[in-house]
């Protein structure tokens, strides 16, 4: 078979401070991506310049503020790589992101789609912890790898990865034909929307390859839209879920279980930040619907947490 060509993909808002590292650590992969898209989603400081001190190793596209989607989808829609990566531009890949991926698809070509285990950092680069570790779905599967560094997840163990995913957006491969297939990522929401299409992606998958080796970095920094307004964060959170489930109706049994699992701890979540801000009303008509939307006991116990305060 053809060596898998990457098309690598980063959207950038006002990335000036992060651009050049991510950048640079595709450029250091020990398998070269095929090409690397940058799309400036309408920055206003020097992301723009910062990109074009690359010259044409980068294809750079630029567009009106669209959002993060819309930025990913215009790289993917202007790929000539037969398979698709991510990077936001304030993370980074570690040198064999690439090269662990690829010689696996040499190797197994039946396999839909690949992720795996990185590391949340601090801003200074040091290390917090791995991903896989702290999600019960990524720590089911270093279980089954018994200290191998890859292992294959099967469709009727998605369930707990739709639940609470180990492997974010910078981990993802897939093939460009399938991401084009799923309309790409969703716009019009402002947070989760990579969750969004990952549920979707599982929907249509069979087999998963997992590397359990850390493939790149999360970058835990307070600029971040999540952490800059928490709350607001956990209201569109629930927003896009709320969506998500409702496309689930249509998905496997095993996916919708756990979109429904996802839905009502995004509702504990969102409950949590409004009790925090003293709006235990509220709280409570977050959590609420829980009851019907995923009977049981989690549910009742969540809903009583609010009464309580």
């Amino acid at each position: 078979m053809n060596r898998p060509s990457f098309s690598v993909i980063i959207p950038a808002y006002n990335a000036e401070g992060f651009i050049v590292r991510a950048i640079e650590s595709v450029l250091a992969q020990t398998w070269p991506a095929h090409e690397i898209i940058v799309v400036d989603d309408g920055s206003s400081d020097a992301t723009a310049a910062k990109i074009a001190a690359f010259g044409d190793r980068i294809r750079y596209l630029r567009q009106d503020n669209a959002g993060v989607s819309a930025a990913r989808n215009r790289g993917a829609q202007a790929a000539t790589g037969d398979w698709l990566a991510f990077l936001d531009a304030d993370d980074w890949y570690y040198p064999d992101r690439l090269r662990r991926h690829a010689e696996w698809i040499e190797r197994d070509a039946g396999l839909d789609f690949l992720t795996g285990d990185y590391d949340y950092c601090r801003p200074d680069g040091n290390r917090i912890s791995g991903s896989m570790e702290i999600h019960d779905s990524g720590r089911a599967m270093l279980a089954k790898a018994a200290g191998e560094e890859t292992v294959v997840m099967m469709a009727d163990e998605f369930e707990s990865f739709v639940a609470d995913h180990f492997g974010d957006t910078h981990t993802l491969s897939l093939p460009r034909v399938t991401f084009l297939n799923l309309g790409g990522y969703p716009t019009g929401y402002r947070v989760c929307e990579d969750v969004f299409f990952l549920v979707k992606l599982c929907a249509v998958s069979q087999r998963v390859g997992v590397a359990c080796a850390p493939l790149a970095a999360y970058l835990i920094h307070d600029a971040s839209a999540t952490r800059r307004d928490p709350l607001h964060a956990q209201i569109d959170n629930v927003r896009t879920l709320t969506a998500l489930a409702d496309a689930a109706r249509a998905f496997p049994d095993v996916i919708r279980r756990g979109v429904q699992t996802r839905l009502r701890e995004g509702r504990f979540n969102l409950g949590c930040a409004l009790t925090r801000a003293g709006r235990r009303g509220d709280a409570l008509r977050a959590v609420l619907p829980s009851i019907w939307e995923s009977p049981g006991l989690r549910s009742v116990r969540n809903v009583l947490s609010m009464v309580r305060g």
